[in-house]
């Protein structure tokens, strides 16, 4: 399955660019990196980048970084603002001309997310994202991929909003154990596969009401409710009918 063989490959392209976000400049573009998608408690101050198709060493440091996600065919898909950074150590260019390693001091954000590396390497690589692509990683890794599908969308410039063409929507109370899971099957059901329609009620209630202008989705089928009422939690149900309840959204439940 596709997120399988995202879990054991790795990019042979420079996934990550590093950029000032002021003059465009860009620091460093590598294949892979260490140190930026950990967990909070992990963090250290030295992210390293392996593999480094480009190091621009007269620029040793900003204020105002921000690392980029690139896909094979070299666009953006991906952002994230990072702040202050500083050049540390380099290793001696491999026999291919890569920079085998190349360490920078980040004084900003990281991704809180550790799974969100091999998903972004999964949407880097250029192949069409299937209908229910998001159930084939891990319960415990679909808040990472809901972080993806968020930052990508807004990152491509969507809005919070619907731009799917169908008049229903149809979930699956079977498919959602998570409540990240609910926001990846709804971002699914309305917007296609990789689609986003909130993250949480508050990112919900803004992509209802700001679709009135493209239709809102006449219904939503929520095909085997009780089983969402067995995995969620009753007051998140609760919640989210009441948004959706609030805003005129049609949910029929079977």
């Amino acid at each position: 399955m596709a997120g399988e063989l995202s879990m054991t490959t790795e990019a042979d392209f420079p996934l990550y660019v590093v950029a000032d976000e002021e003059s465009g400049d860009v620091l460093v573009a590598a294949e892979e990196v260490e140190g930026f998608f950990v967990d909070p408690e992990e963090e250290s101050s030295e992210v390293v980048f392996l593999r480094a198709h480009e190091v621009h060493m007269g620029r040793r440091r900003t204020e105002a970084a921000v690392l980029e996600i690139v896909n094979r065919r070299r666009e953006k898909i991906g952002e994230y603002f990072i702040g202050r950074i500083v050049l540390g150590d380099t290793d001696i260019e491999s026999s291919n001309s890569k920079i085998s390693s190349v360490s920078y001091r980040f004084f900003g954000n990281r991704c809180e997310y550790p799974e969100a590396a091999k998903i972004w390497r999964r949407w880097a690589s250029c192949v069409a994202m299937e209908k229910g692509e998001w159930l084939q990683w891990p319960a415990s890794q679909h808040s990472a991929w809901l972080h993806v599908v968020q930052n990508a969308w807004f990152t491509s410039n969507h809005r919070a909003a619907r731009y799917g063409g169908e008049d229903v929507a149809y979930l699956d109370g079977f498919h959602m154990s998570t409540k990240s899971g609910f926001f990846c099957a709804l971002g699914e059901a309305v917007n296609g596969p990789g689609g986003y329609f909130g993250s949480n009620l508050d990112g919900l209630a803004d992509c209802i009401s700001s679709s009135s202008g493209e239709g809102l989705p006449m219904k939503i089928v929520w095909q085997n409710f009780r089983a969402s009422q067995e995995l969620l939690d009753r007051a998140f149900l609760d919640a989210t009918m009441k948004v959706m309840r609030e805003f005129h959204v049609d949910v029929a439940i079977h």
